[in-house]
């Protein structure tokens, strides 16, 4: 017998009826994304509603103009998600079927993605609305990390993403076949990872504190220090996870089993642990000239 958690008795769907024929339901990862979404907007418009956390004791936008750019975000989340995964991870097979390529209700979405679809649409929003750009993205990075934590709870009730195989006595028993086929001797379960746990602590529980914390301390008067230090944490949380989250199926063969991107004689990167340098890198080159442009004295 090995040392593991049984995976417990969850259901990736909370309800679901049936209506003429056709069957309905809710499940936690869709309750997750709204639930993620209505914390992030609540957080938002209760820093807006306080002027004394921001540059100048002016906020970047009205509470309504809030409600307005909620509209933009969850539109960058879905296309840019869903695009970032057909781009980055299986762009041979979407070429091939690109009728497939809005069926989001089959799976697939990348957070990084889902990130640039964000980012790009808050500074479209913010251009045609006339709204400064890097303290609307610092008001965004404090209400993702909620979103980000509910979400890799989800991923984890779906018993999906797990990590590698483990025989610490925390690993977990997935279910289903492909979980359990890790090479394991015959007749004895394979214990996994719960990766999805770590990314909710990292990405969503600790870095959403450490940004709450910065907040409380003034980082919001310093427009785009908030948002640089979300990319570089996220970043870093995503880069370390992925010593232990299970390979990317696609990128696996014979002479390459952990899945790496990029690799030399076995050494490399995921494809995740390659898009989040520039996370990292970007995140932590924002912090330093936000902090360096308010140091710095505007001549008279």
């Amino acid at each position: 017998m090995i040392a593991a958690i049984p995976f417990p008795d969850l259901s990736s769907e909370i309800f679901s009826i049936s209506l003429f024929g056709l069957e309905f339901a809710l499940r936690w990862y869709a309750l997750a994304y709204i639930a993620g979404i209505v914390l992030g907007w609540w957080l938002a418009v209760r820093c807006l509603r306080r002027p004394a956390l921001w540059h100048a004791d002016t906020p970047p936008m009205t509470p309504k103009q809030a409600e307005d750019l909620l509209t933009w975000v969850i539109l960058g989340i879905i296309a840019g998600g869903r695009l970032g995964f057909v781009l980055f991870y299986m762009p041979g097979y979407y070429l091939s079927n690109p009728l497939e390529i809005p069926m989001i209700w089959t799976g697939g979405m990348s957070f990084h993605g889902g990130l640039l679809g964000v980012v790009v649409a808050v500074a479209v929003f913010c251009w045609r609305n006339g709204i400064a750009p890097a303290p609307t993205a610092d008001m965004m990075a404090l209400a993702t990390p909620p979103g980000l934590l509910l979400g890799r709870l989800a991923n984890f009730v779906n018993a999906e993403l797990w990590g590698r195989p483990s025989d610490l006595p925390w690993a977990v028993i997935f279910p289903g076949q492909r979980a359990q086929d890790c090479g394991q001797p015959a007749g004895e379960l394979c214990a996994r990872h719960p990766s999805q746990l770590y990314e909710a602590g990292l990405e969503g529980l600790v870095l959403g504190l450490a940004i709450w914390i910065l907040v409380r301390r003034g980082w919001l008067k310093t427009p785009g220090a908030v948002a640089g230090v979300f990319f570089a944490g996220y970043g870093l949380a995503r880069f370390f996870v992925e010593f232990f989250r299970q390979p990317d199926a696609q990128f696996q063969t014979p002479g390459n089993p952990l899945g790496l991107a990029l690799h030399v004689n076995g050494y490399g990167l995921t494809m995740g642990q390659v898009l989040t340098l520039p996370m990292i890198l970007g995140g932590l080159a924002l912090v330093f000239w936000a902090r360096r442009r308010m140091a710095t004295p505007v001549a008279p």
